[in-house]
This record gives C-alpha cells, sequence and structure tokens, in this order.
C-alpha cells in the first residue's frame, strides 16, 4: 500500500542523531510498488523544531508557524495520494516521473515543470562553447542516462540524484561491462552539471557533493615511447608511404614538444622562430602561452616541410595510422594492462604498437624529459600541470627507467 513519508534532507531518526545546526530542507518520500518518488517540499525547519516520529513540525511557542507549516506537509501529501489514486482509476501504472508532474501541476508550479536533470543538460549543453571533445563525452552521459532511466523507471528530477540514484547507476553501468574509468567520467559529468543547477538556484540538492557520490578512477595504464622508441619512429623509411610519412613526422614534434593534438592542429610558420630555436603557441584548451625549445630532430623536420607543419587528419584517423607506423617500427613488445570491467578485475595483452596514441606523444615527452633530469617545473610550464602530484600521476615511468635514473645518484654511489 502506497505511504508517504516526511524526512530532513539528512537521514536523521532522533533529535540526538541531528547533524544540522541550521535550517534543513524536508523531503516527501512516497513509497509504492517496490519504487519511491522523492520530492522536495521546498520547505526547511530547524531539527530542534522537528518532530521524528510524527513526521511534522513540533506544536510549541518557539516555532508559532507550526500549524501553517503541518498545513503544508498535510496538503502535500493528500495531492500524491489523490495522484496516485487518479492515475490507478485511469488505467495508468504510476511511476515517480507521473507523480511528480502530478503534484506540481496541482501546486502550479510553473518554474522547471516537466523539465528533468537530463532536460537540463541538453539545453545547458546546446547554449555552452565547452570544446567539441568535453560536448561528445556529455553527450555519451546523457544518452546513458537515458538508456538508465528507461530501463529503471526512475525519475531523473534534480531531487533524484541522490545516493540511492547514484549507486544504482553505478550497478547499472557496471553491468554493461564498462571501464572504471569510464564510469568516473560519467560521474564527473552529473557532478559537473548538478552542480550548475545547484548554482542556478533550480535545486537545493547538493548530494552530489557527499564523500559517497565520487568520481571512481583507476591508475592510467596508458604508455609512454622511450628515445629509443622514437628514433625507431624517425629512422623508419616511409618514403613510400607518404601518409604515413606526414603522420610519423607531425608525431614525432609532439613527442619533443609536448603538444597537444587540438595544438598540431594550429601551428604555423608563425609559431616557429628558427633563429630563436623556439616554438610559440597559444594552447587551445587553456588559452595559456607555451614557449618550447626546437631540438635537432623537430628543427630537422620544420626544415623538411620549409617551416610548414604536414596539414593534419583526423584524430582518430591519425590514431590508425600511429598503430600501422609503429607496426612497421616493429614495436612488439608485449604490453599487460589490468582494469576493472563490470566489477571484475581484468587482464588484457596488448602489442606496444596497438597502444599508441596522439596523446602518447605528450606522455612521452613529460616522461622522457623527467627521466633525462629536466627539471619539474619546467617540463610542467610546457604541459600545463598545476601541481608536481598531478603531473607524478601523468608520466610513466618503469622499474628499470627509475632505477637507470637513480644509478647515478650520489645516494647509490
Amino acid at each position: 500500500m502506497p505511504q508517504a513519508t516526511f524526512i530532513l534532507k539528512e537521514p536523521q531518526t532522533t533529535l540526538k542523531d541531528a547533524k544540522s545546526k541550521v535550517p534543513t530542507l524536508i523531503y516527501l518520500l512516497y513509497h509504492f510498488n517496490s519504487t519511491k518518488l522523492k520530492y522536495s517540499t521546498s520547505q526547511k525547519i530547524h531539527p530542534a523544531n522537528w518532530n521524528f516520529e510524527k513526521q511534522r513540525a513540533k506544536e510549541h511557542r518557539s516555532f508559532p508557524e507550526h500549524a501553517h507549516f503541518n498545513f503544508l506537509l498535510d496538503k502535500l501529501e493528500t495531492t500524491v495520494n489523490n495522484a496516485f489514486r487518479k492515475l490507478v482509476i485511469d488505467g495508468i501504472k504510476p511511476t515517480p516521473e507521473l507523480l511528480r508532474q502530478a503534484i506540481d501541476e496541482a501546486l502550479h508550479k510553473k518554474e522547471n515543470t516537466g523539465k528533468d536533470f537530463i532536460t537540463f543538460m541538453e539545453t545547458v549543453l546546446a547554449a555552452s562553447d565547452r570544446k567539441s571533445g568535453t560536448k561528445r563525452g556529455v553527450t555519451q552521459t546523457i544518452n546513458i542516462l537515458k538508456d538508465f532511466k528507461k530501463v529503471t523507471s526512475r525519475s531523473l528530477h534534480f531531487d533524484g540524484i541522490d545516493l540511492d540514484f547514484y549507486n544504482e547507476f553505478v550497478e547499472f553501468l557496471a553491468s554493461r561491462d564498462l571501464k572504471q574509468s569510464t564510469i568516473g567520467n560519467h560521474i564527473k559529468n552529473i557532478k559537473v552539471f548538478m552542480r550548475e543547477a545547484f548554482e542556478r538556484d533550480l535545486t537545493n540538492n547538493v548530494q552530489f557533493r557527499s564523500r559517497k557520490f565520487k568520481k571512481l578512477d583507476e591508475e592510467s595504464q596508458s604508455i609512454y615511447l622511450s628515445n629509443n622508441d622514437l628514433n625507431a619512429l624517425y629512422t623508419l623509411d616511409l618514403s613510400e608511404a607518404t601518409r604515413l610519412d606526414k603522420v610519423r613526422d607531425l608525431f614525432i614534434v609532439a613527442c619533443y614538444t609536448g603538444l597537444r593534438f587540438s595544438d598540431l592542429m594550429q601551428l604555423n610558420i608563425e609559431s616557429i622562430n628558427k633563429d630563436k630555436r623556439i616554438i610559440k603557441v597559444k594552447t587551445q584548451k587553456t588559452g595559456e602561452i607555451v614557449i618550447i625549445p626546437i631540438n635537432t630532430i623537430v628543427a630537422n623536420i620544420i626544415e623538411k616541410y620549409e617551416g610548414n607543419l604536414p596539414i593534419t587528419i583526423s584524430n582518430q584517423k591519425m590514431n590508425d595510422y600511429l598503430k600501422e607506423i609503429g607496426e612497421k617500427a616493429k614495436m612488439e613488445e608485449t604490453i599487460e594492462r589490468i582494469a576493472t570491467k563490470g566489477g571484475k578485475r581484468v587482464r588484457e595483452v596488448y602489442k606496444k604498437y596497438e597502444l599508441i596514441t596522439v596523446h602518447t606523444a605528450r606522455r612521452s615527452f613529460a616522461t622522457n624529459a623527467y627521466l633525462q633530469n629536466v627539471p619539474t617545473i619546467s617540463i610542467m610550464k610546457i604541459t600545463g600541470h598545476r601541481t608536481e602530484k598531478s603531473f607524478l600521476k601523468y608520466i610513466k615511468i618503469s622499474q628499470e627507467d627509475n632505477a637507470n635514473k637513480l644509478i647515478n645518484h650520489p645516494f647509490f654511489s
């Protein structure tokens, strides 16, 4: 049988357990057919004035508005019960979303009526100037939220993005054998847009800030190319494969400059000062100007193209070509990667060339520069890392590389 209960925002049962020292939001929970609706009453009350057993305001002179306050809660309970009965009488299966709409209409709520979290994400995304890559990621999150809503029949109104949603959504994603890092990216997008909704005063729900509503993460197992690998690529004869030759050259430039794909695309003769042997470019992602020294190999490639580097192709197509180039260079070292998929640890084995992407260049630049004792702060000036902690997570060093770096250190001499 349907049951309406009222709870404070924090999961409290007694005044002694109350965590809030200031007025806190009250939610209506309506349990029915093995599911529930969570609805914000928009009313706040200090826990000291709340009767946890009766789920109403205490009838006390310290809270003179208790009568009107309880009238509003009674009215809301009656409204949801009436909405439920009407749907059943009309032969319509009640859902949290249908009940929410019925309550909104009954209470004459005009703002955001029928507009759920997914609609909000779509609206904000359409009007934003986010980078194309970011938009693709958010669109993927929107699509998977739609699938989740369809499968679970769960309401995805702002108030419904709570810890129950989080746990159910993570389980849903894991059932699709998604990697933990992919799940983490979806959670990150949801947190970003919930923060946006909160800052626009569209919701008082801040459960997305809870430590339990966390972005799942897993240490990146991306590869980097050593100086020997880069030399094998650079000296590879591709004279009979022009398309691969140009991609290889551009990739080598990225490996020795640390430039992102978006910045490679805008690199031109005006960016290059051959006399000072530097490249100066305003990065697309951060808008910062970076100045990068040109080494001999990069200088030779610039000379090869008379100052105008090859026109880039799409990121995906370049990734495909790089794998083909890596195979030709016989980069067949076996790489084992272990990742969490569907909640299970999965072991995958690749050839090194299968893992080469455009982004491998930045990791290779940062790692090789670090191994050759270039000051960390100098590398970070180019890569754009804000903290040494984030930078050290970014670089990839094998145990052998680490030992070789330390072997000439005074401590080990």
